[in-house]
């Protein structure tokens, strides 16, 4: 069962982030071009924010066709590929048991990669919305211990809520307002 479990921020999730973000470069060198960017997204990219301890990484690319090409250099990384996984738009790979790390490779630029760079640099930008936020996931996680689809629907309404925010207050949907040097 994969049970969801919040705690408390790891100061040493950047430095995952960015271990992995390398293994990462090295193994794609080579196997795809047009890789882009390479963003740590999601709680753990928020410094004092409780998460689920998962590394979420997003890998933008100009042509999410050529990702295909990406599966076996993952794959030796350790990370299985799930394809979209109920997502359009998106290849989907996932590492570690319990997990560690997910991998969300998009277009650069597109719906997705704007969506998760911007309500990570409102979190960032904003404590008093992050702190919000992680007693939100704290108690959902209470609540949808062992319903993880739950536990995400159920953060829906607070992201939307922030985003509509952050498009007011930025009004620079995608674009990294202040990145922390992680990132």
């Amino acid at each position: 069962m994969d049970e969801v479990v919040v705690v408390d921020y790891d100061l040493a999730w950047p430095t995952r982030f960015n271990e992995e973000k390398a293994r990462i470069l090295v193994a794609l060198d080579g196997a795809m071009e047009g890789v882009v960017a390479i963003e740590h997204v999601g709680s753990t990219a928020v410094p004092g924010l409780a998460a689920k301890p998962i590394i979420d990484m997003m890998i933008g690319v100009h042509d999410l066709s050529a990702g295909e090409r990406a599966v076996e250099p993952m794959a030796s990384l350790g990370y299985e590929y799930l394809g979209e996984n109920g997502i359009p738009d998106r290849l989907y790979f996932r590492k570690g048991n319990p997990r560690t790390h997910h991998v969300h490779m998009v277009r650069h630029g597109g719906e997705f990669w704007e969506r998760h760079v911007l309500f990570r640099d409102l979190l960032r930008e904003r404590p008093d919305i992050a702190a919000r936020y992680g007693v939100l996931k704290k108690d959902l996680a209470i609540k949808h211990r062992t319903q993880r689809l739950e536990y995400t629907e159920a953060k829906s309404p607070f992201i939307e809520e922030a985003l509509a925010k952050a498009r007011r207050e930025l009004k620079t949907p995608g674009a990294p307002r202040n990145p922390a040097p992680h990132a």
